[in-house]
């Protein structure tokens, strides 16, 4: 009997590169049946939230909330150095600080947002928009400062902003660990040979993918926000790395920093358990 899957990723190259063969069935789907949809990071986190997917991309710092429902699956993260979000000025200034400044955050879940919360926690007034409407609104003069991610991180010289901070760099400098951005949850109720199912369709898709990168761009193409192949393949070779493969011990290390640090300054409950990562025999 087939089981169904409701799996749902982020429309970011890293994602539709990962799980590009897996949408074409260019890999075994192992008796599953994915019914795939691809949305916003924050449109997931709050789709995971309800209880909509079973398998799903989200943000590390929303998936501190879940611990008790949601497994990390050793595949498909987003996790590394030199990748992390870029806070950015309309005009080359000074950083956030004014209480009449307005800064753009890419959803209220994100780790990207969990990062400016901790470094800038004087900052009052932070209003929460789709990430494609940072660096525009920034540009129009609509806010002060915004939180960049994804394809933004190689394109906002062009589009004459400003860099207050690296908010990757400032973890890394801190942690000593690379930043856990995002990674795939699975459901606890999808039971052990399910889950491990779904790892290994995941495993194949993105190993498929890393041998045959070309075979990616007509998907990764479809979903951009940034249509030029060489900045679809940079964000691809900074985010999709050794980690995506398996998040191994340094991986679930660095969750632990995150959950540590979301605790200290009151984001998550300090009871609240550690993300689990799966693994076979869990």
């Amino acid at each position: 009997m087939t089981t169904r899957i409701r799996l749902a990723i982020s429309t970011c190259p890293n994602d539709t590169f990962a799980f590009s063969a897996l949408m074409e069935r260019l890999v075994d789907w192992q008796g599953l049946d994915f019914q795939i949809q691809l949305m916003d990071i924050q449109e997931l986190n709050d789709g995971i939230d309800r209880g909509e997917f079973d398998v799903a991309k989200a943000s590390f710092h929303a998936a501190l909330r879940w611990t008790d429902r949601m497994l990390v699956l050793p595949s498909g993260s987003a996790l590394g150095f030199g990748v992390g979000p870029l806070l950015l000025s309309a005009q080359n200034g000074n950083c956030p600080s004014e209480m009449s400044q307005l800064t753009l955050c890419p959803g209220k879940d994100t780790t990207a947002a969990l990062l400016f919360a901790l470094f800038y926690p004087q900052t009052t007034r932070v209003e929460h928009v789709v990430f494609s409407k940072v660096m525009p609104m920034l540009q129009n003069g609509q806010a002060d400062f915004g939180v960049c991610i994804h394809e933004g991180r190689f394109t906002w010289q062009q589009e004459g902003l400003g860099l207050v901070e690296d908010l990757g760099t400032r973890w890394e400098a801190e942690t000593k660990c690379p930043l856990p951005l995002g990674g795939i949850l699975a459901a606890k109720q999808l039971g052990d040979s399910i889950i491990g199912r779904v790892q290994s369709v995941i495993l194949d898709s993105l190993n498929y993918a890393r041998a045959n990168p070309s075979s990616a761009l007509p998907t990764m193409r479809r979903y951009a926000q940034e249509f030029d192949d060489t900045v679809l393949m940079k964000h691809v070779e900074l985010y999709v790395n050794d980690w995506t493969i398996d998040l191994g011990t340094t991986g679930s290390q660095a969750l632990d920093e995150l959950n540590r640090r979301a605790k200290q300054v009151g984001l998550i409950a300090q009871n609240s358990p550690p993300l689990s990562v799966w693994n076979a025999s869990s």
